[in-house]
């Protein structure tokens, strides 16, 4: 079967892998589409992010959504030809934090994708992946593949407004506006935002956000002072999430929340400074955000009822004989939000 597999940064191949059965409690799925994510990006360009680097041979992939084709013994939730937007993380459900209901903190861990851990985590950008049956959603008919492959990247920005608390009425401030910080918009408009204001330095990505609901879209790079009058009286904003992981876009963050506010960091970058005095000194409620547990079903859910779309958001879609060519374009921020591989 074709999968998209990375070998060291730059060496990416497309290759044939091969096709495993399922066991007890698991399904084979094949797969119809996978969208490329910041993280497989990172392994693209530089062989992984911070201390995590590419071992050995690993298919990328976590965004993923396709069909039901084998079922392993003692399945019976799901049937063969059921559409199905799959959970990349698979927590072992008994360490510590899995108890404690942090199953996204999971001390083993298997995300899709991944090379955490060697031997490295498969991922989905594969024609056809084993999954435990668990991990396979089902969808509603009206979601195409595509959308319903935006379901993990969508259930990080769920889980992120869970970080912040009720949004009902709040002005919120999002930093960076790449696929996550668009999705952000969605789930903070969904969660009753009465203001969403989003800043970044490109011109595409800040007229997609105008265009899915954003009341305001600021480019820092050409209009810096644009949030000046937002620092008044200490600062405007409820919350606000980062999303581009620039210590600059924090800094500023932090400047133009009010005292008691929320700053949620969802976005992944290298160590950077942050004011302690500024965030000690307003009483401001600092937040991380890693990933998800029970919000990908509720994205899922969402997405087939229409109350959150993302069409907009797809860019492009692939085939995946052109996977090389699909990461160029997806790396390319003037002119892709999401680009997709369909298989």
């Amino acid at each position: 079967m074709p999968a998209v597999m990375i070998y060291a940064a730059g060496d990416l191949r497309i290759e044939e892998a091969n096709r495993s059965t399922p066991a007890a409690g698991q399904v084979e799925v094949s797969i119809g589409v996978g969208g490329i994510c910041g993280s497989d990006l990172h392994y693209y360009h530089h062989g992984g992010f911070g201390t995590v680097r590419v071992k050995e041979p690993m298919a990328l992939g976590h965004e993923i959504s396709g069909t039901v084709t084998k079922l392993g013994e003692g399945v019976s939730r799901l049937a063969i030809g059921t559409r199905v937007a799959i959970n990349p993380s698979l927590p072992c459900g008994r360490c510590v934090y899995c108890h404690r209901g942090m199953r996204n903190e999971c001390l083993d861990m298997r995300f899709m994708g991944s090379a955490m851990r060697v031997p490295h985590v498969q991922g989905g950008f594969r024609s056809h992946v084993v999954v435990e049956f668990e991990q396979a959603i089902p969808i509603a008919g009206s979601l195409s593949l595509g959308e319903a492959a935006m379901a993990e990247p969508l259930a990080v920005c769920l889980h992120a407004v869970n970080r912040a608390g009720p949004l009902v009425g709040k002005r919120v401030l999002i930093t960076g506006c790449g696929p996550i910080g668009a999705l952000m918009i969605l789930a903070a408009r969904f969660s009753g935002a009465a203001e969403v204001v989003v800043t970044d330095i490109g011109p595409f990505p800040l007229q997609k956000a105008i265009e899915i609901g954003a009341s305001r879209a600021i480019n820092i790079a050409t209009d810096a002072v644009a949030l000046e009058p937002e620092k008044a009286d200490k600062g405007q904003f409820d919350v606000a999430f980062e999303a581009s992981g620039a210590e600059q876009a924090a800094h500023l963050a932090l400047e133009v929340l009010r005292p008691g506010g929320t700053f949620v960091q969802l976005g992944l970058g290298g160590d950077f400074k942050i004011p302690m005095n500024l965030i000690v000194t307003k009483e401001i409620d600092f937040s991380g955000s890693f990933r998800f547990d029970s919000e990908f079903a509720l994205a899922v859910d969402l997405l087939g009822k229409g109350l959150i779309g993302v069409r907009p958001l797809i860019t492009a879609t692939l085939p995946v004989e052109h996977a090389i060519q699909a990461f160029g374009l997806a790396s390319d921020r003037s002119r892709s939000m999401k680009t997709q591989i369909s298989f």
